[in-house]
């Protein structure tokens, strides 16, 4: 029969690229992880996972096992915390995905001040370049977005409204100049982002008189992790299109200016996808209310 102990450690094994780093993981032993699995495959009478293959794989047997662990596991943390709120208390697991950028820089305050206030949730924060990748892999209870997903039937809630803009250093501008309209830009050096396979060489403003314009760019420089791109346009790389989460310090002070100003991108409003499953947690609920808060009265992310 499988237990709960052989479910936890199928799922530490899925989640590490070797057995030895399964054992680090478990503080045991690589000899004690290798005799463990042998034994679990020798009751079973299947094959888990493949050996001297170098990175750790599993078979599809061992696969389907992780997977099934992975949901069965959930149920009786989310059964205690459900039972918790029925008695009013706030407690159970709270699991949250949110891209690289933002979990980093502010999902994560937030996740901390709402711990600090309900110690006995237990908060799991996954950051992630691969919103709908993460849905279909990680357990989750809530999915900080930055954009909203039209093509998800998921509910999905408006924490903060996050506007995008055209940014460059001082110094770009002074020896490159300043663009005075969308057709400029391709005179001038631009840096995209590249992630979730979206078209970002195609930018589209809406200007005055609500005219509005696409610019195909040519990008001189490129990355998937917005920060990078923010800093190279510190540096003075050129031209790029950021969030006003990410920039919005550097307008403060000054390390970066608006460009094309009178020219709007669309907005990238700052979402929480909901699991059907855990929409009615009570810890769910108010750690919405609670991000909704924080955003709204104290400007924490730098949403305006």
């Amino acid at each position: 029969m499988i237990d709960l102990a052989d479910l936890r450690f199928i799922q530490a094994v899925s989640r590490a690229p070797s057995l030895a780093a399964t054992a680090r993981a478990l503080d045991v032993t690589p000899p004690a992880i290798s005799q463990r699995l042998a034994q679990l495959e020798a009751r079973l009478k299947l094959k888990l996972v493949e050996r001297g293959t170098g990175v750790l794989r599993l078979t599809a047997e061992g696969e389907m096992m992780a997977a099934r662990a992975d949901v069965l596991l959930k149920e009786p943390a989310d059964l205690e915390g459900d039972l918790a709120g029925r008695r009013g208390a706030m407690s159970g697991p709270l699991r949250i995905v949110a891209p690289f950028g933002f979990g980093r820089l502010h999902v994560a305050r937030v996740i901390g001040s709402f711990f600090l206030q309900n110690p006995e949730v237990s908060p799991t924060l996954t950051l992630t370049d691969d919103p709908r990748g993460a849905m279909r892999s990680e357990t989750w209870d809530v999915l900080i977005h930055v954009g909203r997903l039209p093509d998800l039937e998921l509910v999905q809630r408006k924490l903060a409204t996050n506007r995008r803009f055209l940014c460059a250093s001082p110094g770009y501008l002074e020896t490159s100049g300043r663009p005075s309209a969308p057709a400029d830009l391709s005179h001038h050096r631009c840096g995209v982002i590249r992630e979730n396979q979206a078209d970002v060489s195609l930018w589209t403003f809406s200007g005055p008189a609500k005219k509005r314009v696409s610019v195909r760019i040519q990008p001189a420089f490129a990355s998937n992790d917005g920060e990078v791109i923010r800093e190279w346009a510190v540096a003075g790389l050129g031209i790029v299109e950021r969030s006003e989460w990410s920039v919005a310090g550097d307008l403060a002070t000054g390390r970066l200016q608006r460009v094309l100003p009178e020219w709007s991108l669309p907005d990238a409003d700052i979402v929480a996808l909901l699991n059907p499953r855990s929409v009615r947690a009570n810890r769910v609920e108010a750690f919405l209310a609670h991000m909704m808060e924080t955003y709204e009265h104290g400007k924490a992310a730098g949403i305006e």
